[in-house]
């Protein structure tokens, strides 16, 4: 059942790859504004990364968050392509170079972990106490984007929908890995929780997207997200953590590849979906123009 998920997830992450680079070439263009309604490669992107996010529910059902998780950040290196294309170019060497960097230092992280199936159990103080923890980290990262600008506020804002998505992925985990047949499960504020977080990151994710800096709000999304999910798996959920001495060296080492592939996606210049308005030259004056008539 592992394994179903592990493929279900990989699937799932590829779909959300694609509507991420589709609905970031409009949030740029329109702004995170209500005129992306109106945009239909917005929606088709939306249908996509929905149908990617259905798909990582189904898939938390059959794995646990610490199997799962490490799969959607492999996409990386696929959303980062895509996202170029979109704005008719090829993917420029250091954006393919950090990809890669934070997909293998972060999933190196993940696989550091250790896999062990534990039900799923949260009770509701524990629960509201992580959306208000996840609620304070949005508000802290949104008044502090106020004050910068470029790839450091497109940083601060995916760091927040990061927080925001590992929460949906959390609950998730524990309706989907708790109900263990039982549908009556389901009648409970948790399963409501599920698609009010979710519209809550779609959102935010449009907000990071806006700035134009793709690379970077798309691998702090996939850095926090993770981190954030697995933090919870084991602290709310009873999920294991690594206590060996002898990770701590490759711990190190990952998470220097992670940091640093961040710092050069950080580094690259914006894209922008509408060219540079080009200043008009002064039409030219016919020869015949303000000549003496006599």
């Amino acid at each position: 059942m592992t394994w179903a998920g592990l493929l279900i997830a990989l699937l799932g992450a590829l779909g959300y790859a694609l509507g991420a680079a589709m609905q970031q070439y409009e949030a740029v263009a329109e702004g995170a504004s209500l005129t992306l309604m109106r945009r239909p490669r917005w929606w088709i992107g939306g249908v996509i990364g929905f149908t990617g996010a259905c798909l990582h529910a189904v898939a938390l059902s059959f794995a646990p968050l610490v199997a799962v998780q490490p799969i959607s950040v492999a996409t990386l290196v696929f959303a980062v392509p895509l996202a170029a294309f979109m704005y008719g170019r090829r993917p420029y060497k250091a954006e393919i170079f950090g990809s890669v960097a934070v997909a293998v230092g972060l999933l190196w992280l993940m696989l550091l972990v250790p896999q062990h199936h534990v039900t799923p159990r949260l009770s509701t103080p524990a629960a509201l106490g992580f959306v208000g923890v996840v609620a304070a980290i949005v508000l802290v990262t949104h008044v502090a984007a106020r004050f910068v600008h470029g790839a450091g506020k497109a940083l601060l804002l995916a760091v927040g929908a990061g927080a925001t998505t590992a929460s949906v992925s959390t609950f998730v985990r524990v309706v989907g890995g708790g109900m263990e047949g039982d549908w009556s499960r389901l009648l409970h504020w948790f399963t409501l929780a599920i698609p009010t977080l979710l519209v809550c990151a779609v959102v935010l994710l449009q907000k990071s997207y806006a700035v134009g800096y793709f690379g970077i709000a798309y691998a702090g999304v996939q850095v926090v997200d993770p981190i954030t999910s697995v933090l919870a798996g084991a602290i709310l959920l009873g999920e294991p953590l690594p206590t060996s001495p002898s990770t701590a060296v490759p711990a190190l080492i990952a998470a220097a590849l992670t940091v640093g592939g961040t710092i050069t996606l950080g580094r690259l210049a914006p894209d922008h979906s509408r060219p540079k308005p080009v200043a008009a030259s002064p039409a030219p004056v016919p020869a015949t123009a303000g000549a003496d008539p006599g």
